[in-house]
């Protein structure tokens, strides 16, 4: 890197650790403190309450207090990462970067603790001493060989998980790396030779992890700056050192590395030389996690051995073995059980989770967070990616089951999988709220066609349908670019085989399809030439005519392209079935739950009639998701106070609604803010139907009703839903070109449920 571009890197950095406030943290309440009650129940006379129920059961404190979600980062800055010994002070910036990656991984709450100790016993009391405040210990860029003196001591004494996260977090992740390398070459822990430079922490903690997983202890050659160590040496020798002390009279790596099937280098930068790996057996696993610049470069590796199988630390590589993949989530089992420490048990779990999620396909999320790269099993690919949502479930569930079963989780779990789900929905925050709709549609094998077949989001999708559902995805789109997308994104599905294709440009139902298309539209200005040029080149209206002719159960369309552009070719299509949009409805997935928004699409400015049919077919919809529809009427007139605008038809609607029986509770018209606040409406309106806030929004204007659901996206973090194309029975749905690979399988799941009768 230049000096001008290391100097603008520098700069960055500054600006980021500096504005818009000082630092990367800040403590938010999580209770609200509004008022003189709310001030009674947080501090006194109500805070006693608290206490004396955590006097009586000290587990209590998990119930009524953040302990049981909160970890406290320790270092006192002796062995800071590329660093060294830059003491507490300077440390705090890496310290509060940890306590974020536990937030943004795991939903962990933590405190940074730097402390200015250098002594290790003295160190290790202080730590004891914070007990009570916390659920668990992170230490972290403590020296060697202090770091294993406070670690142990702080073991022996505290009864919460005290984890080590530069020995172990990197123990862990190397141990998935290595797992899955030797999967690739065809080779067993036990039979390898294996030949380590770099005798501290990180170093020691891997062989011992190794040698866990099934790696002969006599099959370590240990190395370090003074070279061999040996039987007998007495030079910068540690316990944990001799543990690896090898017999004979071999001194140097050089003549050490003959032969042997694995490096793993945690030393510094050039260590092993290409002459080096050329000693080593065929295809060889060289590890060089030395950062920032490895014990030998892959491209060096390489150049004597094409076939290796190379990790490395940085980024900018494949295979980063980075501590973010364990530590947040073996910290979330080990709290979630109420773990009284991390044993074996449980890093082994963690070990196997991560190596496992890398054998398995990647997820859409891990692809959009990596574009471009290739994120398929195998030697570049041994690791999940940082961003993998997948890791939370997985790792964390594999941490609380071993937990439980070697005996250490003082709060055992009833039911792992329902666990497994709830952190899978904190990632995916659709997953909760779509379990109804995805229970439903594996109870029916429905045929979904996809008009932009080509498109990775939908590929990626077709592959989660089959492996989710029992859905059967039908894709168009030219089978030769399917089969080579499938290929480049490291899918395992394949056109023809896992999924049934519909070629636009030569298809043997083309015939078929333009005369259908023909006989529809014959009279609606539509020729036969017409007709075959649209069914060569229109995607949407390929996929109408195949739900027509009841060769797929529902279609969606829309990744590409304008809204009402596809509504038209499914109207001229399924309208002649009988079939008419009542309007497009949104979930907007929030903090504090769901809340549907109609109609932001079909209508732009509806009539009475229109509007309630969205709001009878919101309500429908919205019990597919195991809620009760409480529907408000919006407008900028609130209950009759204005006479001009969206008010006077949202009135004429409500007449239309109370004209019949309804099933489901609804007001109207009224501010938003007067549907989300019951007590607002109650000042306003004190007889009003509603009761608590309501969860569906109806608007007189597409306008509005487009603007609320982007506001939610862009502001609020809003998750979307849809949009679900209502009046089509199911059997038609458009997105919006935004939506994600994990928005399309909501859809997918929503288009795959048998209905009977939807609005």
């Amino acid at each position: 890197m230049s000096d001008s571009a290391q100097e603008t890197l520098r700069q960055a950095a500054l600006h980021y650790h500096e504005n818009p406030k000082p630092g990367k943290l800040e403590v938010r309440a999580t209770k609200p403190l509004a008022n003189g009650r709310d001030l009674a129940l947080a501090y006194s006379p109500g805070v006693a309450e608290a206490c004396l129920d955590i006097k009586a059961d000290p587990k209590a404190a998990a119930r009524y207090t953040a302990r049981g979600n909160l970890v406290a980062v320790v270092s006192n800055g002796t062995a800071v990462l590329g660093l060294g010994n830059i003491g507490p002070l300077a440390s705090k910036p890496v310290m509060e970067g940890k306590a974020v990656l536990f937030k943004k991984f795991a939903n962990i709450d933590c405190f940074d603790l730097e402390l200015n100790e250098p002594d290790p016993e003295k160190l290790a009391e202080l730590v004891c001493a914070m007990e009570p405040t916390f659920g668990a210990i992170n230490l972290e860029d403590i020296k060697a060989p202090d770091c294993f003196i406070v670690e142990k001591i702080c073991r022996e004494r505290m009864n919460i998980p005290v984890f080590h996260d530069d020995q172990h977090g990197t123990a862990i992740v190397v141990g998935a790396a290595a797992l899955n390398a030797l999967h690739v070459a065809g080779k067993k822990f036990e039979d390898i030779k294996l030949v380590s430079t770099g005798g501290g922490a990180a170093g020691i903690a891997c062989l011992n992890m190794l040698v866990k997983l099934g790696v002969k202890r006599e099959n370590i050659w240990l190395c370090d700056i003074h070279g061999l160590v040996h039987e007998g040496r007495e030079e910068d020798m540690t316990p944990q050192k001799a543990a690896f002390a090898q017999p004979g009279d071999l001194r140097t790596l050089d003549e050490v590395i003959e032969g042997a099937d694995m490096f793993l280098g945690l030393s510094g930068p050039g260590v092993l030389k290409p002459e080096h790996v050329a000693k080593m057996t065929a295809q060889p696993i060289v590890f060089g996690l030395a950062n920032p610049t490895p014990e030998i470069m892959p491209d060096d590796v390489r150049a004597v051995a094409p076939d290796a199988i190379i990790a490395t630390g940085r980024s900018d590589f494949p295979n980063q073995v980075n501590n973010v993949l364990c530590f947040p989530f073996i910290f979330r089992g080990a709290l979630d059980v109420g773990a009284t420490e991390i044993n074996d048990e449980m890093q082994i779990g963690c070990v196997e989770g991560i190596a496992a999620l890398a054998r398995a396909t990647t997820s859409a999320e891990a692809a959009a967070a990596y574009h471009g790269e290739q994120l398929t099993f195998g030697a570049d690919y041994l690791i999940p990616k940082p961003f993998d949502p997948r890791l939370s479930g997985v790792v964390s569930s594999a941490v609380a089951k071993a937990a439980m079963e070697s005996g250490v989780a003082e709060r055992p779990l009833d039911d792992l999988q329902a666990y497994k789900d709830r952190l899978n929905a904190s990632v995916f925050k659709s997953a909760l709220l779509m379990r109804p709709v995805f229970e439903a549609a594996r109870t029916a094998s429905r045929r979904i066609v996809f008009a932009e077949g080509e498109d990775e989001r939908v590929l990626r999708t077709a592959q989660a349908i089959l492996e989710e559902t029992t859905e059967q995805p039908i894709l168009i789109g030219r089978p030769e670019v399917l089969e080579t997308r499938c290929e480049r994104l490291g899918l395992e599905v394949r056109p023809g085989r896992d999924f049934q294709v519909v070629n636009p440009e030569n298809d043997p139902r083309y015939r078929d399809y333009w005369e259908t298309y023909h006989e529809l539209m014959a009279r609606r200005g539509v020729t036969p030439d017409i007709a075959r040029a649209v069914l060569r080149t229109n995607t949407t209206a390929i996929a109408a005519v195949m739900v027509h002719r009841d060769e797929a159960d529902s279609m969606i369309c829309g990744t590409f392209g304008e809204y009402r552009w596809h509504l038209n070719y499914i109207t001229q299509v399924l309208g002649q079935d009988g079939l008419d949009p009542h309007g497009a409805l949104s979930m907007m997935i929030l903090e504090d739950g769901p809340l549907f928004i109609a109609d932001t699409q079909v209508w732009t400015d509806p009539t009475p009639e229109q509007i309630a049919r969205t709001a009878l077919g919101a309500a429908r919809h919205v019990r597919r998701f195991g809620l009760e529809p409480k529907v408000a009427l919006c407008s900028r007139s609130q209950f009759g106070n204005h006479a001009d605008g969206s008010g006077p038809r949202l009135r004429a609607a409500l007449e239309i609604l109370d004209s019949e029986p309804r099933d489901f509770v609804y007001e109207g018209e009224m501010h938003v803010d007067s549907a989300l606040d019951p007590d607002l409406r109650g000042r306003l309106l004190p007889k009003n139907r509603l009761e608590g806030p309501a969860n569906v929004l109806i608007f007189g204007e597409a306008d509005a009703a487009s603007a609320v659901r982007n506001i939610l996206k862009a502001k609020a973090s809003g998750l979307e839903v849809g949009p679900i194309l209502m009046g089509m029975g199911n059997r038609a749905h458009i997105v919006t070109p935004s939506i994600t690979s994990r928005g399309l399988l909501n859809m997918s799941a929503v288009a795959g449920t048998p209905v009977a009768s939807y609005g």
